[in-house]
């Protein structure tokens, strides 16, 4: 049973259901109805068939209970002939004549209950496939003590029931045709009542999607006062109230991005030149002291890393502005990578795997932001060797960048693409901004072909280490072959 409800709940939809249980319901109230109305009908036909037969059958045989005992074979015939019908008189050894009723049709029930008692029985049987009554009638004698008792004189009769067991039959298709019936409009009832209970919810359903699918302006329409009407208003509430908190969210999200954007964009002018100014105190600080020495280079490490952070928050503005762009070109792949690592002084840091002649059409500075952001964590927060392996197929390209590293812990995992995310928070502030995989992500993502999309993950190797896996489309930007 719970086996069938939880196969309802799932493969059935609510329509089904309703149905089911309408029909069900009004089925088993029409079999009731019909059959207690045979019941009744079949007892009161036979009841009054029984008293139709039997009663004139008693009145006529009663009317020889002067005659003296013991019987002659003429009283016999007589008693016999006046019960109508195929009817046997019995007395003894005595019985009448010229009757095709003989004992071997009297049932031994019959027999002995008109041994055993003083009034009239009957009972149905089937004779030869003929439905048939047998009747079983006493002669009562007057006895010297003011009593009727039996005389011995048995009389029994045969009565074809043939006309009743048609009326009961009759009876019984009726009883179906009209359930059957009941049934076909309780079907066309459950339809209509499902479907004007479902419609509301069906319009709920839709509205709710759109609202899922950002229309934060999807609302039901509310029709009378009932509980679907209650469920209408309090969904509208909540769209109206979703629809405030995300507008306002959406506000604040904007002014936060044109304030980066603003603050980002009013720092490159003075970054350009206190970057000037460093260049010249890079250049001097040999011939300063230990202490102005060490200085001009703090202020000059400084100055870079606030840079490339001003770079980067701007990146990311365009990035969510939308206004990320690609520049596309055929390359060579390997020989990208290779510069990459080359440019960095880390060909002899990382095992690279660069198989020739991988051209995809790719953009180049993006694929060196990815690469370089990748290779430069593994050899920051890993442990050597750092690998890096170049595999491609028709419409893929993958670098794969393992470490030997402790890898990422569980936390980490699905936080390691945010932005401003460090998975260690005892690092000090030069150590980075939290923005380099969260560009690299972005980069990834904003290479696409068609139903093909570039992706970068992050998981552990069974034998230890991270692994970021970077997928790019083979022609971004175009339909794959």
């Amino acid at each position: 049973m719970s086996r069938l409800r939880r196969f309802m709940g799932v493969a059935w939809g609510l329509r089904p259901r309703l149905v089911v249980a309408f029909v069900l319901i009004a089925a088993i109230s029409a079999a009731a109805a019909a059959g207690a109305s045979y019941v009744t009908a079949r007892r009161t036909i036979e009841s009054d068939a029984t008293n139709a037969i039997v009663l004139p059958m008693i009145d006529r045989v009663n009317s020889y209970a002067h005659y003296r005992m013991p019987p002659s074979q003429e009283v016999l015939d007589s008693v016999a002939a006046a019960a109508g019908g195929a009817s046997l008189a019995v007395y003894q050894d005595m019985h009448s004549r010229n009757s095709s009723l003989t004992l071997a049709d009297i049932t031994p029930d019959i027999r002995d209950a008109m041994r055993t008692g003083n009034s009239v029985v009957w009972q149905r049987v089937d004779h030869n496939g003929t439905p048939e009554m047998i009747i079983g009638i006493p002669m009562l004698a007057w006895q010297t003590d003011a009593t009727w008792k039996a005389s011995g004189l048995e009389v029994y009769a045969m009565v074809n029931l043939t006309d009743q067991q048609n009326a009961v039959r009759d009876l019984a298709n009726s009883a179906w045709l009209y359930g059957s019936l009941a049934a076909l409009f309780a079907l066309i009832v459950a339809l209509l009542a499902a479907r004007g209970v479902l419609r509301p919810v069906r319009q709920l359903g839709l509205t709710a999607r759109r609202l899922g699918e950002g229309d934060l302006s999807a609302r039901l329409t509310v029709r009378g006062n009932d509980e679907m009407a209650e469920l209408s208003r309090t969904f509208n509430n909540t769209a109206a109230a979703l629809e405030h908190y995300v507008g306002e969210l959406r506000r604040m999200e904007a002014d936060a991005r044109r304030f980066v954007a603003d603050v980002s964009h009013e720092l490159r002018t003075p970054l350009a030149a206190m970057t000037a100014v460093t260049d010249v105190l890079d250049e001097e600080a040999p011939q300063l002291g230990d202490d102005a020495g060490q200085a001009a280079r703090l202020v000059s490490q400084e100055t870079r890393k606030l840079t490339r952070l001003v770079e980067d928050l701007m990146e990311v503005s365009r990035f969510d502005a939308g206004a990320a762009k690609l520049a596309l070109d055929d390359i060579d792949v390997a020989a990208a990578i290779a510069a990459t690592l080359r440019a960095r002084g880390w060909l002899g840091k990382v095992e690279a795997e660069l198989p020739a002649g991988v051209i995809a059409r790719l953009d180049p500075r993006r694929l060196d932001v990815i690469v370089a952001n990748l290779v430069g964590n593994a050899l920051k927060h890993g442990a050597p060797p750092v690998g890096l392996r170049l595999w491609a197929d028709h419409n893929w390209v993958e670098v794969r960048v393992a470490d030997n590293g402790p890898g990422l812990a569980p936390e980490v995992l699905p936080h390691v693409f945010d932005r401003f995310y460090k998975a260690e928070f005892a690092r000090t502030r030069s150590e980075g901004s939290g923005l380099g995989l969260a560009i690299a992500w972005e980069n990834a993502r904003l290479h696409s072909a068609g139903q093909l999309h570039g992706s970068l993950e992050a998981a552990n190797r069974p034998e230890g280490g991270a692994v970021f896996t970077l997928r790019l489309p083979r022609v971004a930007g175009e339909e794959p072959a």
